[in-house]
């Protein structure tokens, strides 16, 4: 008996769905605007996961330029049948509902490459597919219900998949509007088959504070299904905002290849008030059936950060939480927006050279940004580069939620040819400059830009030219989550440059980038 830690994917990790294939498990979350998208992990054990690959990975795959963020990619499903991968998901612009829409993609291989996009005639979120006994394929999803009995009603639909076509066929079924009169966003749908009855799991109550997991029954899979009378089946909600756990729901089942059930599902863990920089993780959660109905977290009724897995390798590890230290090019962590970096250039040892962009963090767009997660409440986290920018140029750490909300250790040089380092917290689009110092430096010389995260306190320093580190200021994490600047996603670290929109030829050099969990 081993015993596993939760969150299983700590760090921006929303939505997750889950299958498994013999003896390996592969989960795949959203990734909204962020590149390459949909990540799919592997695991052996439910404990320890790798990242093998992306779902949208090729250049051109999907065009999410201009796409605000918490826009973009939302909540993927993912399943094997016959040979092959199958993700469904959609793509979401929030300032126009034309553009994007569900689609799926398949693979042999979930490390990819996948499919082009098949284009779903079918409107709302969160697509899912199911694979009956007869060999017949449904999709389902959710939308706004057709005629609305309250603000914010959805309604589970369904209708059948013809894959030789690649379209939907049929009549369409609309299944459940939910389990509670006057629930909202009865979404993230999945039917499963389990003893001859379909079971149709959903979340209820919007992903914050009021989440939950709902289930209901049927022996049609188009319907009509009856909720269960323990609805909700597990939520966090009567625990209070001051809970350790927060908005669990969203879950995904499989079946072990030793017969156990388990479920897969988002939560966050708050802290410094009701604030959640980590945004909504991945957590795991040990599910039995009673009289029909399936139990999540028997005994207990609520997710614990350990988990108790029969089959678990002994000291297993969350390969992204335990993993400290230096950074390559070449780590799979790294993320970019709606694409790949133009301005990236070959990798040299322990960093690469970085041109910059004249789109900035403020613009919805590809700008000259790499990061990664932050997955850890205390952490250190440097960028040693040599930047020579010119005057209205700037380069450094970024501390990321949003276009609108994000902090910048920024290198400039002034009009008098001075080297400018500059704390800047933009907040709700406006910008604050938090501190700033001139060192004894050259333009290009090497500099070392350093975060302290001590939960929300984010303090920002400068090490240069042999001087002892000089702390510029300490901003606040509280102030840079989803809760405070809105959407759906948590923090990440990087390093970035920007012409702020002129024509530049300027080339930084990162030596190393550094994340020490502490």
């Amino acid at each position: 008996m081993s015993l596993v830690r939760n969150p299983i994917l700590p760090g921006c990790h929303p939505d997750p769905s889950i299958c498994r294939v013999g003896e390996d498990y592969f989960l795949v979350t959203s990734t909204f605007e962020y590149f390459p998208g949909l990540p799919v992990f592997h695991s052996t054990d439910l404990a320890h996961w790798e990242l093998v690959g992306h779902v949208v990975a090729r250049v051109g795959v999907l065009d999410y330029e201009g796409i605000a963020s918490s826009g973009g990619l939302f909540a993927p499903t993912l399943r094997h049948h016959d040979g092959l991968f199958w993700v469904v998901c959609t793509l979401v612009d929030p300032s126009d509902p034309r553009r994007g829409g569900n689609f799926l993609m398949t693979a042999a291989d979930p490390a990819g490459p996948w499919s082009d996009p098949v284009w779903l005639d079918a409107d709302g979120i969160d697509p899912s597919v199911f694979f009956d006994d007869d060999g017949r394929v449904w999709i389902h999803g959710t939308r706004l219900a057709r005629e609305r009995e309250w603000h914010d009603q959805t309604e589970v639909w369904l209708r059948e998949y013809d894959p030789a076509g690649k379209v939907l066929v049929g009549p369409e079924y609309v299944l459940w509007s939910g389990a509670l009169l006057g629930a909202v966003w009865a979404e993230g749908p999945h039917i499963y088959k389990v003893d001859g009855t379909y079971y149709l799991l959903a979340a209820e109550g919007g992903t914050d504070y009021e989440h939950a997991v709902v289930v209901a029954r049927s022996s049609s899979v188009t319907g009509p299904y009856e909720g269960s009378r323990s609805n909700p089946v597990l939520t966090h909600r009567h625990l209070g905002r001051s809970a350790d756990i927060v908005g669990a729901g969203h879950a995904d089942l499989v079946k072990a290849a030793d017969g156990s059930w388990w479920a897969v599902l988002l939560a966050m863990r708050p802290y410094g008030g009701y604030h959640y920089p980590l945004g909504r993780e991945t957590f795991l959660v040990r599910v039995e059936w009673e009289k029909g109905w399936p139990v999540f977290a028997p005994g207990i009724g609520r997710l614990t950060d350990q988990v108790e897995v029969p089959f678990a390798t002994p000291g297993s590890v969350r390969s992204d939480e335990e993993a400290g230290g230096l950074i390559p090019p070449t780590d799979s962590r790294w993320t970019s927006l709606r694409g790949p970096v133009d301005g990236l250039l070959s990798p040299r040892g322990d960093g690469w050279s970085l041109r910059l962009s004249r789109a900035s963090l403020k613009d919805p767009s590809t700008p000259a940004f790499l990061g990664v997660r932050q997955q850890h409440r205390s952490l250190d986290f440097s960028v040693t580069l040599r930047a020579p920018v010119a005057p209205g140029e700037e380069a450094g750490l970024a501390i990321r939620q949003s276009e609108n909300d994000h902090v910048r250790l920024a290198v400039l040089t002034a009009s008098t040819g001075e080297v400018v380092v500059r704390a800047i917290h933009r907040r709700t689009g406006v910008e604050h400059i938090l501190g700033e110092v001139t060192p004894d430096v050259a333009v290009g010389d090497t500099l070392r830009l350093a975060l302290r995260v001590r939960d929300a306190d984010y303090t920002l320093a400068l090490e240069a030219g042999g001087a002892a580190a000089t702390t510029l200021a300490i901003a606040d994490g509280r102030e840079l989550d989803s809760v405070a600047a809105g959407g759906f996603i948590g923090v990440l670290l990087g390093v970035y440059g920007t012409s702020n929109g002129a024509e530049s030829d300027t080339v930084i050099e990162i030596d190393s980038v550094e994340y020490r969990p502490v």
